[in-house]
C-alpha cells in the first residue's frame, strides 16, 4: 500500500500552492479555447468577437475545416496576416489535433506580429469528434459525436 509522498507518483512533487495554481490555470485559459466554447460562439450568431485560423496546408484545408474559418498556412503568416486578419480581433489557432502542434506556431507566428491568439485545444480532430459540421473541398459535412470526447446528451456540465 502506498502511504507515503516520496512512494505516490502523483504527490511525488507536491501540488501547487492555491495561488500559484490559481494563476496557472487563468493563464491556460488566456492561451487556449474549447472547441464547444468556440462551437456555441460560432453558432451564436452574429460577431463571436474573434476569427479562427487554420494553420494547415491548402490538402489539409480541403479535406475538412471549420465553416468561416481563414485559411492561414503557417508559414505565410509573416507574409499574408495582415492582408486577411484585423489586428485588433483576437484569433484563435488551430491545426490537426493535440497530437499536432502547428497551432502553437501559428499562435506564436501571430503573436510575433502583435495579434491577440489563443489556441484550439484538440484542433480539426476533436472538432469533427464532438460532431460539429465542418465543410471539405466537397461541401459540407458532419459525423456523429465521438461519446469518448463529447457527451451524448445535454452538456459535460465543465
Amino acid at each position: 500500500m502506498i502511504n507515503t509522498a516520496s512512494e505516490n507518483p502523483v504527490l511525488r512533487v507536491a501540488p501547487a500552492a492555491p495561488a500559484a495554481a490559481a494563476a496557472y490555470f487563468r493563464a491556460s485559459l488566456a492561451f487556449h479555447a474549447d472547441v464547444s466554447d468556440v462551437a456555441a460562439a460560432l453558432a451564436a450568431g452574429g460577431d463571436p468577437g474573434f476569427v479562427v485560423v487554420d494553420s494547415r496546408s491548402t490538402e489539409s484545408w480541403d479535406q475538412g475545416h471549420i465553416p468561416g474559418a481563414v485559411h492561414l498556412p503557417t508559414a505565410l503568416i509573416p507574409e499574408q496576416a495582415a492582408q486577411l486578419l484585423d489586428p485588433d480581433v483576437p484569433v484563435v489557432t488551430y491545426c490537426w489535433g493535440p497530437g499536432c502542434n502547428g497551432a502553437t506556431r501559428a499562435a506564436l507566428a501571430l503573436a510575433e506580429l502583435g495579434y491577440q491568439v489563443k489556441e484550439l485545444l484538440g484542433g480539426f480532430e476533436y472538432w469533427a469528434r464532438e460532431g460539429f459540421p465542418y465543410e471539405t473541398w466537397q461541401g459540407r459535412a458532419r459525423r456523429d459525436a465521438d461519446p469518448l470526447t463529447a457527451p451524448v446528451a445535454g452538456t459535460c456540465g465543465c
